[in-house]
């Protein structure tokens, strides 16, 4: 049969000190009042045990006063003595009672919290499992998240996606990387226009083009605490199959006029 050490350690406690301060008062010299010492020790045995263990070690408390009041030739009617145990009793039963009540309360926040855990945990690992690139970003844009597809989409490597890096330092990995395939005198815009998209949570879907021929689609969802999700999706087989090729001097004409067209329709024929 298992005993919870928890359980028996303050009762214990208090059969010692209950046990120590009889005999040394019928022994050695009178003792000084340990009700002091015996709420420590139930509020201890109600903390690590619970209430019961923080009730029997109070009752422990009280039967030792009252064995060693009655050995100063004093009646039980005595009102010094009856008023001492019942404070004793009152003190060491409140103790108990409080000490548990916070035990249970806190038993119950870090069970909740282990499943919140676990929760997450589980989370986490279906979110590798897929295929769209998911980023979680807090209040202010910093990656809170980065699943292992967004890792494999723009060869981010696992110190920095870790280190929970701003939206913006992602932009600049995937220019530095040559991840997009824009030119360059487009990319300090597209990345402008990206950045300003997810602060404003913008939830209009677009289109990005990787250099190894991938085409994600993005789109941000904000959050009800000032986050963000990011999602690319993979519609590499949608988008290429569907771009028209006798379109493309149509769009080429309109990017040589503004460039700040969406990029989904400058790019949409290459």
């Amino acid at each position: 049969m298992h005993i919870d050490w928890r359980i028996v350690l303050g009762p214990a406690f208090a059969i010692l000190i209950a046990g120590a301060s009889i005999y040394a008062d019928r022994n050695v010299a009178a003792f000084a009042d340990l009700s002091a010492l015996y709420i420590c020790v139930v509020a201890l045995a109600g903390s690590l045990g619970g209430t019961v263990s923080g009730l029997i070690s109070a009752g422990i408390a009280v039967l030792a006063s009252a064995g060693i009041l009655s050995d100063y030739n004093a009646t039980v009617a005595d009102g010094s003595i009856v008023l001492r145990l019942g404070l004793l009793t009152l003190t060491a039963g409140g103790t108990a009672l409080i000490t548990g009540l916070l035990r249970l309360r806190m038993m119950n926040a870090l069970r909740r919290e282990r499943e919140r855990h676990a929760t997450a945990a589980r989370l986490s690992t279906a979110l590798n499992q897929t295929d769209i690139g998911i980023v979680m970003l807090d209040a202010d844009t910093r990656a809170e998240f980065i699943n292992r597809a967004f890792r494999n989409y723009f060869s981010l490597p696992d110190e920095k996606a870790d280190s929970k890096p701003p939206f913006i330092a992602l932009m600049y990995h995937g220019r530095d990387t040559g991840a997009y395939e824009l030119p360059q005198d487009e990319l300090s815009h597209f990345i402008a226009e990206r950045v300003g998209m997810v602060r404003a949570g913008d939830p209009t879907p677009i289109n990005i083009k990787l250099r190894n021929g991938e085409v994600l689609r993005f789109i941000c969802t904000a959050l009800p605490d000032g986050g963000r999700m990011l999602s690319y999706a993979p519609v590499t087989d949608l988008i290429r199959r569907t771009d028209n090729p006798a379109d493309a001097d149509y769009y080429l004409s309109l990017r040589g006029r503004d460039r700040r067209l969406p990029i989904h329709r400058l790019r949409a024929a290459e």
